[in-house]
């Protein structure tokens, strides 16, 4: 099968998951993509250069991949007379609904509606995670509901119907190889390796560490992931009030140098407010890291059941688990539930995860 996967913002985890499908996949993948930039003039706009490489692709794809930065409307009016029976899969890594607004910042429920006009025009709907499927669905007749009349609340049913729940891949394996198990000493190293954004909520992370450490409990922190133009301020705060703890304070310059980092790393932390899969701490958790997570969003479905209360943490919780882990590092170091959490986020390794890609969309033909 010839599958054109189309990219209209093709950064950080989009493009690292359409790399990595086109990769493993046993079909034959093109890529049309887009620079991940500008991300309204790409909901907006990407579709109509995107539709003029669709149509100089040859030979012409049995399928179209599609993701969810992408106003399939457009494209599909644009390229008709070749993509009429051609079907089409949507892939939703997030939505314009229920992705929390910055502070300050009102709803444009302009660009939700292109979320829900491109699934009407999709074979299939794919999401990245159960959350992900169910906050859409809870907020999508909210969305209707706002229009005066001719609402089409009756195609949410159908929508539905053809919904399914398809996780994220991801190059574990590939990540783990980078760099070898480690025999882990000295206090204990909390990581943080999310995104600087508002949405991983962390003022609520460096106030743990701040209760922490005017109680004199041991640790150290790394704080990885990726920055944007604008940084939240309790980064500043946190760099000068944590300094003496800090071992590392910014984006690892490599894989391999990020991949050393989960391997050092004791606990792996999230305060996030919004997460529809969860990339981050998979790596983490694969790698090694101990997660303590809030027990909503997406995070349930990562962890086994059977450690749920181990990893999950209620709102108003995180400093005193922390301390909890802090003072059991050396038990928390030995626990065989560590590699069992390894091993259960191995599921979500493209060579696992890529036959399954192929079946589901194969069925679309």
């Amino acid at each position: 099968m010839h599958i054109a996967l189309l990219e209209a913002y093709d950064t950080g985890s989009h493009a690292a998951w359409a790399r990595g499908y086109t990769a493993h996949s046993a079909h034959q993948i093109s890529l049309l993509t887009l620079e991940g930039r500008f991300w309204k003039w790409r909901m907006h706009g990407g579709a109509v250069t995107l539709a003029r490489q669709l149509r100089e692709l040859a030979p012409p794809p049995d399928l179209i991949l599609a993701t969810d930065m992408l106003d399939l409307t457009t494209l599909l009016s644009l390229t008709r007379d070749r993509t009429h029976r051609t079907p089409v899969a949507l892939y939703m890594h997030e939505n314009q609904l229920s992705y929390p607004t910055r502070p300050g910042e009102k709803r444009d429920l302009h660009y939700g509606y292109i979320n829900y006009a491109s699934m009407l025009c999709a074979d299939l709907v794919l999401f990245n995670s159960r959350y992900h499927l169910e906050s859409w669905f809870d907020e999508l007749p909210r969305l209707l509901k706002h229009f005066p009349d001719y609402n089409e609340l009756d195609s949410i049913a159908a929508l539905r119907d053809h919904s399914r729940v398809l996780p994220l891949g991801l190059d574990l394996q590939a990540l783990l190889a980078q760099a070898p198990p480690v025999e882990r000493h000295g206090p204990p190293l909390i990581v943080w390796n999310h995104r600087w954004e508002y949405d991983k909520a962390p003022d609520s992370f460096f106030h743990a560490l701040y209760a922490l450490a005017e109680r004199g409990l041991p640790f150290q922190v790394a704080v990885l992931g990726e920055r944007f133009v604008r940084v939240p301020p309790a980064f500043k705060l946190a760099q000068r009030r944590l300094a003496d703890r800090l071992v590392q304070f910014g984006y690892a310059e490599s894989r391999q140098e990020y991949a050393q980092w989960l391997r050092w790393g004791d606990l792996v932390v999230s305060t996030a407010i919004h997460e529809f899969f969860g990339a981050a701490v998979v790596e983490a958790a694969a790698s090694g890291c101990w997660p303590l997570l809030p027990r909503r969003l997406s995070y349930p479905e990562l962890v086994p059941e059977d450690l749920h209360d181990a990893c999950l943490y209620e709102d108003g919780e995180l400093a005193e688990r922390l301390a909890t882990a802090i003072g059991q590092t050396d038990a928390l170091r030995d626990d065989p539930a560590r590699q069992t959490l390894s091993e259960a986020m191995l599921a979500y390794d493209w060579r696992r995860m890529a036959p399954r890609y192929d079946a589901l969309l194969a069925t679309l033909l």
